[in-house]
């Protein structure tokens, strides 16, 4: 495969290897080449388009959880021999999978994070070569009271600050939100407002606060969107406090959540019935949009399956191109993959018949 300048990539990680849909900016036909790393559950996907590289964490057969890097669209991979992201010697820590990758261009152009499980950021500055933990989080005071989701204490949500390069939040299923105001150097609670699933309406001081997904705005450097477990919610204080936004919706419940690459106010989730049945409501699968930051919602669902459907869709499966109209891809445990060219107003079958879908990521060749 060799894209040309413009071209869209898609880049899929699922439970047995990694796929890459290429096609021109018309978004009219995909090709598909893969899978890569056979066999092997890729979770996360970053991509650098000056000198082009792409970067997979997976779980190699031979050295455990790892990043991977291309520099030819796929053509050939670099596989770091014994792992290149790893717990400190004697911690009594053991790196399960490679939960996120997030590049902080306002940081340095080649610095990208790692977010792992059991929950720890790390940092690599090389990128995506080699990582070190950041201590100051690994080492939190607050750690030891830290509780596991059903998935385990996993670190899946990296944001930098798109204006403050010191500003960095994470999401940590099951402890919520931690934020960094320094670079990385100190990390504060940030779960004002959200509520702890069968506890009080407010947050007590620790867990369990189940982080799904959260996502910037595009025009409002202050507002953050958040997916919890369960609830909707919204910040405009960078994260300071959080305000209850899922009136309008038909649950609560859900794993993704994607925010419109350059109209404020607009985001998107794909609802599913609880926690107990995460399947779309009713056996239709619709996308849910705001286009008002939260105050009311709409369903998308035309060319979606609209009766006998029961799969689900993770929380990093579910992603937008930054072209004009947005372009939205979503990816399911059950191997389908949907593309939306239109801002969700309607939706077509990329594929039908991929292994389980972890992530999805859509990048632009510069």
């Amino acid at each position: 495969m060799t894209p040309h300048s413009g071209d869209l990539l898609l880049i899929v990680g699922t439970v047995k290897g990694a796929f890459i849909f290429s096609c021109d900016r018309n978004r009219r036909e995909f090709k598909i080449a893969g899978p890569y790393f056979k066999g092997q559950s890729v979770f996360s996907t970053a991509f650098f388009q000056d000198k082009p590289r792409i970067l997979l964490g997976h779980m190699s057969m031979h050295w455990g959880a790892l990043v991977s890097w291309s520099d030819d669209f796929g053509a050939s991979w670099h596989e770091p021999e014994d792992g290149n992201i790893k717990f400190p010697a004697g911690s009594g820590l053991t790196l399960n999978a490679v939960w996120a990758l997030e590049r902080a261009p306002l940081i340095g152009a080649d610095v990208v994070f790692g977010g792992a499980d059991p929950a720890a950021l790390f940092r690599s500055d090389d990128r995506g070569e080699t990582f070190r933990p950041v201590e100051s989080l690994l080492n939190h005071p607050e750690r030891p009271y830290w509780m596991p989701g059903a998935g385990g204490l996993c670190l899946h949500t990296v944001l930098p600050d798109p204006h403050d390069p010191k500003r960095i939040l994470v999401g940590i299923s099951s402890a919520g939100m931690y934020r960094s105001d320094d670079g990385g150097d100190s990390w504060t609670r940030r779960n004002k407002g959200v509520k702890m699933e069968g506890g009080p309406p407010h947050a007590p001081h620790f867990g369990p606060q189940c982080a799904h997904k959260m996502r910037y705005d595009a025009k409002n450097p202050a507002r953050i969107y958040l997916q919890n477990h369960p609830g909707v919610y919204r910040s405009d204080d960078g994260g300071d406090s959080w305000i209850d936004i899922h009136a309008g919706l038909p649950s609560e419940f859900g794993f993704p959540l994607v925010a419109h690459p350059s109209r404020g106010d607009t985001a998107y989730l794909i609802p599913l019935e609880s926690d107990q049945f995460r399947v779309p409501l009713e056996g239709a699968v619709k996308v849910w949009r705001t286009r008002d930051a939260g105050t009311s919602w709409e369903p998308l669902g035309h060319g979606l399956p609209n009766r006998d459907c029961y799969f689900s869709v993770l929380r990093d499966a579910f992603t937008s191109d930054s072209l004009d109209p947005a372009g939205l891809y979503f990816g399911t445990r059950g191997g389908q993959l949907f593309a939306s060219r239109d801002e969700g107003e309607s939706w077509s079958s990329l594929a039908d018949w991929l292994p389980a879908v972890l992530c999805v990521r859509a990048v632009e060749v510069a």
